[in-house]
């Protein structure tokens, strides 16, 4: 019984080499899809900033002087950098799984490109609206990251698990941050409250959302009079939600990388369901081991 238990712990022992080298694979594959879609959200962004200034509220836009149409546009570009480089520290932050260190069957991943470094705005002591929201200055954007080291399949899946919900925190930030900015500055009406927006941020695509205009989402919303607080009407709200799904959609190389992804989580599954069996069956052999240890007969 004592040979099936280490033969057990081989098959153990295998399976978490495959896990370390699995790890690697996904950490690289993270590594060029985070990139790639660091580029895509910056894109998006803008074009889902035009089709609100320009098709949603065109009036408010045109109401704005040259000079505060090209902050807002400066700002908008600046909010896309930061979320492009939150998302390549992503990998940076989630690195540590365990105190392990690498290996040379690991090897080494190389550094990401640094996102471009969006340009400084020109000084304007005339506009005070445009207020750049804190950088994260402890997440570090240059540092080449280490792709995480686990030996349990539990380990990978969560930290693949915290990089996607990374992602999407992300995305939901930068569309609160931009509808904020929008309203601030006139093109989204401000009698909306800040809930609003926050919820509009993290809706999930459905039916609202706006078939021709991807990362848009169109809402109608009841608002009160400020004379009389009985009177309402209802009011027609185009605000950004930028989704995963449509911004993977409109790239190409996006919808390969994922798919890269989503192969490597099946066989991380695999993995994952096999040595849970191996577990199981050594645990049985463990406790039919101990039973013959401790039985005597009369």
């Amino acid at each position: 019984m004592a040979r099936a238990v280490e033969q057990i712990d081989r098959d153990l022992a295998a399976l978490e080499e495959a896990i370390a080298l699995m790890a690697t694979e996904l950490y690289k594959a993270y590594s060029k899809y985070l990139t790639s879609l660091g580029q895509a959200v910056r894109q998006q962004l803008m074009l889902a900033c035009y089709q609100v200034c320009t098709h949603g509220y065109p009036e408010s836009f045109l109401s704005l002087s040259f000079n505060e149409r090209q902050q807002l546009q400066v700002f908008i570009k600046e909010l896309g950098g930061q979320a492009q480089a939150q998302l390549l520290s992503q990998l940076e932050e989630l690195k540590q799984l365990t105190t392990k260190e690498a290996t040379d069957k690991i090897g080494q991943t190389p550094q990401p490109a640094d996102p471009e470094q969006p340009q400084e705005p020109p000084e304007d002591p005339s506009i005070q609206a445009f207020e750049m929201p804190p950088a994260d200055s402890d997440a570090p954007q240059t540092a080449e990251p280490t792709n995480p080291q686990p030996t349990k399949p539990a380990e990978l899946v969560q930290w693949q698990e915290q990089v996607e919900e990374a992602i999407a925190q992300t995305l939901q930030t930068l569309s609160l941050d931009t509808n904020r900015q929008l309203q601030q500055v006139g093109i989204i009406p401000g009698k909306l409250p800040a809930a609003v927006l926050e919820a509009a941020a993290k809706v999930e695509a459905t039916s609202e959302a706006i078939p021709e205009s991807p990362n848009l989402l169109n809402l109608l919303m009841e608002t009160e009079s400020e004379e009389d607080s009985e009177d309402s009407s209802l009011t027609r709200i185009v605000a950004i939600n930028l989704r995963l799904s449509e911004i993977e959609f409109a790239d190409p190389t996006l919808t390969a990388l994922r798919n890269q992804i989503r192969n490597l989580s099946g066989k991380l599954n695999k993995i994952q369901r096999e040595y849970h069996k191996k577990q199981r069956e050594r645990a049985v052999a463990q406790a039919e081991a101990a039973w013959r240890s401790s039985w005597f007969d009369d």
